[in-house]
């Protein structure tokens, strides 16, 4: 199995991995996610580090039970050869209707079949107000013409 585009990576190509990787995430689909990373992944988020693609997916279970109404923007920082940095944001509430914005950076190395195969998050988030979301759109999808991370001055 593999996961095109595939390393070494060129700037077209990195756009469209991280491209790739906000829709699925976008998603919440934690089966069709895990299979863009290897067999034996290995993460760190926050203060969990999942290993291997089955962790990988209870981690995303678990992410997406408690971070309702999740919507993701992600956006291409760096790359060479085999990785890509990116920055992201996401806005998301809990079950008691609280809305959170999170910030954060990913460095992200790619098996040459272009399954991911280390992924290192930083993140941190604070309380938003509802109606100070910038996420809009309907569920799933990022609309090709909805503003990035550097057009909405994040």
């Amino acid at each position: 199995m593999s996961r095109p585009p595939l390393p070494p990576f060129d700037e077209a190509s990195a756009r469209e991995k991280v491209r790739l990787a906000e829709d699925g995430w976008n998603s919440r689909d934690p089966a069709k996610v895990a299979l863009a990373y290897t067999e034996d992944t290995r993460w760190r988020n926050r203060a969990e580090f999942p290993e291997g693609r089955d962790e990988a997916r209870q981690f995303l279970e678990r992410k997406w039970a408690k971070e309702l109404d999740y919507r993701l923007i992600k956006e291409l920082w760096a790359f060479g050869g085999n990785r890509i940095a990116v920055r992201y944001a996401y806005e998301y509430h809990d079950d008691s209707g609280n809305w959170f914005r999170a910030y954060g950076n990913e460095n992200w190395e790619f098996a040459d079949d272009g399954l991911m195969q280390r992924r290192h998050a930083s993140i941190n988030e604070h309380p938003i107000a509802e109606a100070d979301r910038l996420f809009r759109w309907p569920l799933g999808r990022r609309p090709d013409d909805h503003p990035g991370l550097s057009e909405l001055g994040l």
